[in-house]
């Protein structure tokens, strides 16, 4: 009772002391599964019902619903239907031992109608006044019974499902029936919406949030939206009034967040009622002490309204923000201020209920998460999150941007005269008038990545909104890079300016995007869909923390598969070096974001994993939205904040006799200039000695990007052995700061090979040297077999290998000990770093599954998850009775210009002349001859049809 009525303050809804009306139904309900949908027909309303349930909560919460089994059908597509055929699942799809590759495991699972049914005592002081059931988040169509009379039918995924139940209910014990069917019916918004779908929360059957019975007087408010004038200083109130008769209105404001404390004094307004009610409005001054809500100082403001008349009294207080929302030209602007987004996607993935949070801590918690790593914005993915998370953004200072609840693709399609259509149109209607009045809500879609006739359809969509609410912009729909543009959208949310060229090019800073998917002659703000995407290796420590509805059964196949290939003891150092890589990639994509002209920003696709379609472990956070281990919100920031100083540079490795040269910039989205400051820089090495530092006097940092600070040049001459560097630039009085690492080596090598015979493959002669005990380096580079099929590039998988059908690349990274003494010349870290990258981008790695169980390559390329085979770029080992190094990474290569080769290639023959060259493991000839001729043959985890024809059926 007390969380029951601590959320109906929450959503700042009210009535007065004397009016409050008030019944909660949180509690045991009967409860019946209706498999055959008969319950109608057989009257079931009228029926005792034979289980019970508690309410709020989902079947599966309540395990209610039915065992999963590899017959389950599922609310999703299914890419990789490998799971149904393959030899090695056939554990996984036994009774006791179900498990999913693709996505998380729920407890239960039901797809149907299932009752709820509640006797209630309705006072007797209730006789003669409005009564309303308010259900917050059903999922997903509820009728209603009362009394055995049905009140009527509601479908929506966005907003509570309201009853008038006046003239339903009589003082004394009434039954309260709803019949709650989430089955995919004409209604199809998409099997992969994240709004229904098994891949993110689950198609589940219940009610959750707030449930409970309303009592107001029969002359109400049925609608109050706040409408900010910034400039005006005022707010246009408007309320649509239900009922008859004269009625007296009065409204007023005070500020409830803030320090500072502002009230605004009462208006009122006397209004003739015509049978059935009116709309009217009124403006309330907010005056020269009007507090502005932004990021960084989000004020807030409670209306309260009140409508009397003579047959009582009604008060609702509503939540609101004075601010002006808008676009000039490119840019979003707030209170004439520029912003850029630095957003996240939210993927509605809560292991433990299976369905978004209902309470406005649990929002809290994620928003002010996110803002500790930098960030100002959600988009929800094909979902409407619930009231608590605009509120919660409201309080952080949380810019939003919510969705209808479809992906109408893979089935529906938008503009075909489909249900889907006016059900998206509805929706969105239906939760601006919920929830428009919160500031945070500032952006609208209608949807993720739509097919059909679509774009005429959203251009219609976008002209509505623009002719009918000035508070929010408006974009057709959030899609990638192969779809059309949308010529009236406000603002674009597109794919194609994101991503790196490092499978192309050498990592510079050079860049920019702008000259990608024509953002230099988009003439709106375009933000970038679902930037990143970057995979990290599953932490197999997260399985102990779902508790709750889904189970990360599908880590737990990932975890056998790594054991099966003898790397049990490798896990938790996959996951912390391909982390370091996934970040850095992420530093470096948001830094090409904030380096180019006229972007306003970016949705990450997301700060946190995603646990379907097929499994994509693409946060920097788990799916829970804490830390990993390999990278906390303090480094993060450095390079994702509302202030960043940039570098440009045309690459990160030099010789000593060149001359290190950077450009600096500050992007800089506060709320005010910076004034009056320095730019701090040092470069120094990993041990911290300072080899320059320095300060340049910057007058004013300006609000936005392209901030140029001043060109750096270091010589690098006095640096005559192999070094790391890292150039870090501070603003100074600021918590500004962010760095670059640098690889200097030496211009001239001196190479002693006399005693390594040198080869790129295993012949005669090198069979002959190692029979005889003498040492052999073989430099294989595009010459390998065993192993061709993987693709490994410097950056890692992109989402996940399953879900696209093992697009390459296939790797996220390499693991080395770089206490080695074979990298003794040469620096690196236990992971991938910027340096490697001409070493490791599209080299070939060798499969080493036949060579003994303990054998650990030197240079280990992290595989996919889903498949885990044993692969490296460089290995040692005892062969016959001499010692063998072997690389298929290109070392020997046009050595001046490739220097990072060049001192590879001089580290590893220095290792191999020194006493420390003792290999622990020793292999066979023939498993070495097998590495250029054997065939491990293409792993093939999809079919060619389309994602709905992926389940097949299993008899």
């Amino acid at each position: 009772m007390k969380r029951m009525l601590f959320a109906t303050f929450l959503i700042l809804t009210f009535f007065s002391a004397s009016a409050q009306q008030y019944i909660d139904l949180s509690g045991r309900w009967k409860f019946c599964i209706d498999r055959n949908d008969k319950g109608i027909i057989e009257k079931w309303y009228n029926k005792v019902l034979s289980d019970n349930i508690n309410l709020p909560g989902s079947m599966p919460e309540k395990l209610k619903g039915d065992m999963v089994t590899a017959k389950t059908k599922w609310t999703g597509s299914l890419y990789d239907s490998s799971y149904y055929y393959n030899p090695y699942m056939e554990k996984y799809r036994k009774e006791g031992n179900i498990k999913f590759p693709f996505f998380l495991t729920p407890n239960r699972h039901y797809v149907g109608v299932a009752w709820y049914i509640k006797e209630v005592t309705i006072p007797s002081n209730w006789n003669g006044k409005r009564v309303v059931l308010f259900l917050e988040r059903p999922h997903i169509e509820t009728t209603v019974w009362v009394n055995g009379k049905k009140v009527g039918m509601q479908n929506s995924l966005c907003v509570p499902h309201q009853y008038d139940l006046t003239g339903y209910l009589h003082s004394g014990k009434c039954k309260i029936a709803i019949r709650v069917d989430n089955r995919i019916k004409d209604i199809n918004v998409g099997a992969d919406s994240h709004s229904v779908t098994d891949q993110t929360q689950g198609n589940w059957n219940g009610i959750v949030g707030e449930i409970s019975l309303k009592c107001t007087p029969t002359t109400y408010f049925d609608d109050i939206q706040v409408y900010p004038d910034v400039d005006k200083k005022q707010a246009l109130v408007k309320f649509t009034i239900k009922g008859k008769g004269k009625a007296d209105i009065e409204l007023s404001a005070e500020s409830f967040n803030t320090d500072k404390k502002h009230r605004i004094n009462p208006i009122r307004k006397s209004v003739q009622l015509t049978q059935g009610g009116m709309t009217t409005e009124m403006i309330l001054p907010m005056g020269d002490n009007m507090l502005l809500w932004d990021e960084f100082d989000p004020a807030l403001y409670k209306l309260k309204a009140i409508i009397k008349t003579s047959r009582g009294e009604q008060v609702k207080e509503v939540q609101f923000g004075m601010r002006k929302f808008e676009i000039r030209g490119k840019w979003f602007y707030l209170n004439d201020i520029k912003i850029m987004l630095r957003g996240t996607v939210e993927n509605c993935d809560f292991p433990i209920t299976g369905y978004a949070p209902m309470d406005v801590e649990s929002w809290e918690r994620v928003f002010r998460i996110c803002r500790n790593y930098g960030l100002n914005h959600m988009r929800f993915h094909s979902y409407c999150p619930p009231e608590a998370a605009f509120i919660a953004a409201d309080k952080v200072g949380f810019y939003l941007q919510p969705e209808g609840p479809s992906w109408p693709n893979h089935g529906p399609k938008l503009g075909m005269g489909q249900p889907i259509d006016k059900y998206l149109m509805d929706e969105t209607i239906a939760l601006t008038k919920q929830y428009g009045n919160y500031p945070s809500y500032c952006m609208l879609a209608c949807g993720n990545e739509p097919s059909g006739r679509w774009v005429d359809w959203v251009s219609k969509f976008v002209d509505y909104w623009k002719a009918t609410d000035n508070r929010h912009m408006y974009t057709g729909a959030s899609v990638g890079n192969g779809w059309q543009w949308q010529p009236k959208s406000q603002y674009h949310v597109k794919a194609g300016a994101r991503g790196l060229t490092w499978s192309k090019a050498k990592p510079s800073t050079d860049d920019d995007y702008r000259f990608q998917n024509r953002i230099d002659t988009v003439k709106q703000p375009y933000v970038s869909h679902e930037t990143g995407q970057w995979c990290a290796f599953p932490n197999f420590d997260e399985i102990n923390k779902y508790t709750g509805v889904n189970k990360a059964k599908n880590f737990e196949i990932f975890k056998d598969i790594l054991a099966d290939n003898n790397m049990s003891e490798q896990a938790h150092m996959f996951n912390m070096a391909s982390g370091k890589l996934q970040a850095l990639c992420y530093k470096y994509e948001i830094e090409k974001t904030l380096r180019t002209p006229d972007y306003a920003g970016f949705q990450l696709l997301s700060l946190n994993d995603y646990s379907g379609q097929g499994t994509a472990l693409v946060g920097i956070l788990d799916v829970f939205f804490e830390e990993k281990g390999y990278m906390d919100a303090s480094s993060w920031k450095r390079f994702c904040s509302p202030t960043v100083p940039l570098m440009r540079t045309e690459k990160f490795v030099y010789n000593n006799s060149e001359q290190l040269k950077a450009s600096i910039e500050v992007a800089h989205f506060g709320k005010a200039p910076i004034r009056n400051t320095n730019i701090l820089y040092t470069l120094s090495d990993e041990y911290g000695k300072i080899y320059y530092q320095g300060r340049i006097n910057t007058p004013e940092i300006p609000i936005g990007n392209l901030n140029k600070i001043g060109d750096l040049t270091f010589d690098l001459s006095s640096i005559s052995k192999a070094t790391k560097l890292n150039l870090e630039v501070k603003i100074e009085g600021t918590s500004s700061i962010n760095g670059w690492d640098f690889w200097v080596y030496p211009a001239k090598t001196d190479i002693d090979i006399a005693d390594i015979y040198i080869t790129d493959t295993l012949n005669k002669k090198a069979i002959d040297i190692l029979d005889k005990g003498g040492k052999v380096l073989i430099t294989a580079a595009g010459k390998i077999n065993y192993g061709k099929e993987v693709v490994q590039h410097f950056t890692p998988v992109f989402w996940n290998t399953s879900w696209f059908k093992m697009r390459p690349p296939h790797t996220t990274g390499i693991l080395v000990n770089p206490k080695h003494p074979i990298f003794k010349e040469f620096p690196t870290e236990y992971h991938s770093n910027l340096q490697w990258w001409e070493l490791l981008n599209r080299a070939q790695v060798m499969q080493f599954t036949d060579f003994p169980a303990s054998f650990q390559p030197t240079v280990q390329s992290i595989d996919t998850w889903f498949i885990s085979r044993k692969i490296g770029t460089l290995f040692e080992a005892n062969v016959s009775n001499g010692k063998l190094i072997m690389t298929s990474m290109d070392i020997t290569s046009n050595p001046e210009e490739r220097i990072v080769a060049r001192q590879l290639f001089k580290s590893i023959v220095d290792y191999m002349n020194s006493d420390y060259f003792r290999p622990e493991n020793s292999i066979t000839l023939s498993q070495i001859s097998d590495l250029f001729t054997k065939s491990a043959g293409k792993v093939k985890t999809y079919t060619n049809e389309s994602p709905d024809e992926l389940k097949p059926k299993i008899n």
